[in-house]
């Protein structure tokens, strides 16, 4: 039995509204263009949005592990900061190498920008807050998140600059690798799940979120997909295609101005995703957290949005990961392959098989109770 959730501070509400009220005064073909296109000016200012938080949040926590105090000066506690690097940056030249493949060049930033906007539309910030919902959302995840890679190598190569060749490579090697291992980790739970849907993976965790639910199983895929999500995005440890101390900035040395702000930002949108799709597919999404029988403590819960608990959530997985950032040392490349092939995805392997047996066997909370 499933929760209903029809509470007066829901934005889903508010948008059946709209869609009702556009196909009352445009024609049918009219409304659905004039939604696609609103829903692709959301998604962007929601990506601007997010890319300056995360850029002020880093910055404060990192201050924080550092002892000092990180933005202070530009608006109250430096909030407006990361506006106006993002002012800065749109105002620099953009230096044109002139030994470089010019259109791979250029055409390197669009590809990660790309795959971040497809991952974005598939993701649900809250209930009915979801631009596409595909029967097969975590399938089609993987493979338009797959897609950056393609910006990185071709920035690499195109710069004609050996340090960026070298990062790319490096980036290549180790978004291939621990792919694997997000992927298993991702089909552990939908072999608990029994669907590939997310919104079906966030309805079946009404009462127990899959993280529960799937015993140590799902612990386990839970920790290995933290780790090789963060090691997908390049962030520290796992930053060996950038190296500043090796490699200058990795396969992004020789773009300046919006062209790195691109990277930059899909950087940070990366990290985003990585935590969103955990929080949707191990710690119920949108779904407040629920315990059945207690109808007061669930009433109470009910009333934070949905929105509010997918990005608490969200946030919290990302405080971690800059957590994981700021306290180890940075990896070498043999270290950062041995984890994964040697034990990251023999343990996925047979993780996959263990949740099988857990599922066929019926020992998940919700068929014991």
């Amino acid at each position: 039995m499933l929760l209903n959730y029809s509470q007066p501070l829901e934005v889903s509400d508010l948008l059946k509204t709209f869609d009702a009220f556009l196909y009352e005064v445009l024609p049918a073909w009219a409304a659905i263009v004039l939604e696609c296109l609103l829903v692709g000016v959301a998604l962007l200012g929601l990506f601007v949005v997010l890319a300056l938080a995360l850029i002020y949040i880093e910055r404060k926590v990192t201050g924080f592990f550092q002892a000092r105090l990180g933005p202070n000066r530009v608006g109250k506690y430096g909030i407006i900061q990361s506006v106006a690097d993002m002012v800065k940056i749109l105002l620099k030249e953009i230096i044109h190498v002139n030994k470089s493949d010019h259109f791979l060049f250029f055409a390197a930033p669009f590809f990660m920008l790309i795959a971040c906007m497809l991952t974005f539309g598939a993701l649900p910030y809250g209930k009915g807050l979801q631009a596409i919902d595909f029967n097969i959302g975590v399938f089609y995840v993987m493979a338009v998140s797959s897609l950056s890679i393609v910006g990185v190598l071709l920035a690499g190569w195109s710069s004609n600059n050996k340090y960026s060749m070298i990062g790319a490579m490096r980036s290549g090697a180790q978004f291939i690798s621990y792919e694997l291992s997000a992927g298993f980790a991702l089909m552990t739970m939908v072999v608990l799940s029994g669907t590939m849907s997310f919104s079906q993976i966030i309805e079946s965790q009404a009462y127990c979120w899959n993280i529960f639910n799937g015993h140590i199983p799902a612990l386990i895929a839970f920790v290995i997909y933290l780790i090789s999500g963060h090691a997908e995005t390049n962030r520290g440890p796992f930053d060996l295609p950038e190296a500043e101390s090796e490699l200058t900035a990795g396969y992004h040395t020789e773009y300046s101005g919006l062209q790195f702000g691109f990277f930059y930002l899909a950087e940070y949108l990366n990290m985003f995703i990585v935590a969103g799709i955990a929080t949707t597919v191990f710690l119920g999404g949108w779904m407040p957290f629920q315990v059945e029988g207690w109808d007061g403590f669930n009433q109470i819960m009910n009333y934070i949005p949905s929105y509010a608990w997918f990005f608490g959530k969200t946030f919290f997985l990302i405080f971690l990961s800059l957590w994981v950032r700021w306290t180890f040392p940075r990896l070498r490349i043999d270290q950062l392959l041995t984890i994964e092939w040697k034990y990251l995805l023999p343990i996925n392997m047979v993780n996959i098989l263990l949740m099988v047996v857990v599922v066929l066997a019926g020992l998940t909370l919700t068929d014991i109770f």
